[in-house]
């Protein structure tokens, strides 16, 4: 029906004519058309339409975005392509290629901008059709895959034909007791296996353990100085043997030649152990050499191998000295040679062994014994020989204050550290 043919149309005002035939009035009946307000309405959609076209290009793509789509175009890129791949290959950072991508775009027009748009649109367009095809295909594949899984299945699920068994029960009944007889063997040594290697493990772990603690016992007998001492003594004639200005004891019979510390004065254990690290020491209150009196020097016969300090086993083999042999020390540009005449083992208590002895100028080698221990000290004395001890001065060593109760020790040992950390 046409809207002259419609009664209910009214061309005076506003009728909404619909598919039924029926016809939408306005609420009131003297609302009628302004000839005018047609004009302006189609001003302003259009004006409308421009500004949500100008809103909607009023920002540039996503930088980076468009810089995979330049590298994507190769060759054939577009001005604006060109643009974001010679900024990227500047060396510019990516803050730095935001902000010249932003002002590049705004002094675009409005034409191009659309543009930048529409390649934009095209190069996501592409790459939603690329994985489209993608998914496409993995979905063929899988299909493919599934229709082989299925016919491999259907396969399997065919009915096995039997053979039939000829066997009587009682040849079943004698196997499988055979079966499981032959089987118990099997799990006795599996779990044989386990208990041996359990063993082992806590064996091992055991030996790591004794070996930190206790390591200066064991190590002793095969690592220490001059094991294999040779026959030909390390000064064939010291006489005319240069004699530099380090401090240092020289024993040819075990091959020892070892610095010594004179310069430590104090007679603490820590003070001692810690002048230990570099070598043997010279007691502090004892008489020095080309003095009258008794010098003493201490040792270490094994110590740690885990403490710190090179000469761990400078006295290891101190016990083969005997009577008549020769030992030299060297201090202040001299040496000085003893002669070994008594060697004994006395307890740590004995600090008299640091006193005067039987002979006017004699030096004293202690060092503790068994070693590895510090259950007693063993001390091997000689006298002086050369030069003259009948030139020597007297002794410039101060004992004042309180004599040491006992003789120095060994150093501390890992076990003892451990047992003092674990009692604090």
């Amino acid at each position: 029906m046409s809207t002259d043919d419609n009664p209910l149309f009214d061309p005076s005002k506003y009728n909404i004519p619909t598919k039924h035939g029926k016809v939408i009035k306005p609420v009131h009946d003297n609302i009628v058309p302004d000839p005018v307000s047609k004009k302006t309405g189609a001003t302003e959609v259009v004006s409308l339409l421009r500004g949500r076209i100008d809103k909607l290009y009023a920002n540039e793509p996503d930088a980076q975005e468009e810089l995979a789509e330049a590298e994507a175009a190769g060759r054939n890129r577009s001005k604006h392509q060109q643009f974001m791949h010679e900024i990227s290959t500047s060396g510019k950072s990516l803050a730095e290629i935001q902000t010249a991508w932003h002002a590049y775009y705004q002094e675009l027009p409005n034409e191009e901008k659309h543009q930048v748009w529409q390649e934009f649109y095209s190069e996501h367009a592409k790459a939603s059709r690329h994985a489209q095809a993608a998914v496409h295909k993995q979905k063929t594949h899988s299909s493919e895959s599934n229709v082989s899984q299925a016919s491999h299945h259907a396969a399997k699920a065919q009915p096995l034909k039997r053979k039939n068994d000829t066997r009587t029960v009682s040849a079943i009944k004698t196997e499988l007791l055979h079966k499981v007889i032959t089987r118990r063997p099997t799990k006795r040594g599996h779990a044989g296996h386990s208990l041996l290697f359990g063993l082992g493990m806590g064996g091992l772990v055991a030996a790591i353990m004794l070996f930190s603690f206790f390591n200066e016992r064991f190590v002793a007998p095969f690592i220490s100085p001059s094991k294999s001492v040779s026959n030909t003594p390390i000064i064939i004639d010291p006489a005319s043997t240069a004699v530099g200005p380090e401090s240092k004891i020289i024993i040819p019979k075990i091959n020892v030649e070892i610095p010594v510390v004179f310069d430590e004065e104090s007679t603490e254990e820590a003070a001692v152990q810690n002048a230990l690290e570099e070598g043997v020491i010279h007691y502090g209150t004892t008489s020095n050499p080309g003095e009258q009196g008794n010098g003493a020097i201490f040792g270490h016969s094994s110590n740690n191998i885990l403490n710190k300090g090179k000469y761990k086993f400078a006295f290891v083999l101190l016990k083969r000295l005997e009577s008549g042999d020769i030992f030299y020390v060297q201090t202040g540009g001299k040496r000085f040679a003893y002669r070994v005449y008594k060697k004994t083992v006395v307890t740590p208590e004995e600090v008299s062994v640091l006193g005067t002895q039987d002979k006017p100028s004699t030096m004293s080698l202690i060092t503790c014994d068994p070693p590895g221990t510090s259950i007693n000290r063993l001390v091997v004395v000689g006298e002086q020989i050369s030069p003259d001890p009948t030139v020597n001065v007297a002794s410039s060593a101060q004992p004042g204050g309180v004599a040491p109760a006992l003789l120095p020790s060994n150093a501390p040992s890992l076990w003892s550290r451990f047992t003092s950390w674990l009692s604090t």
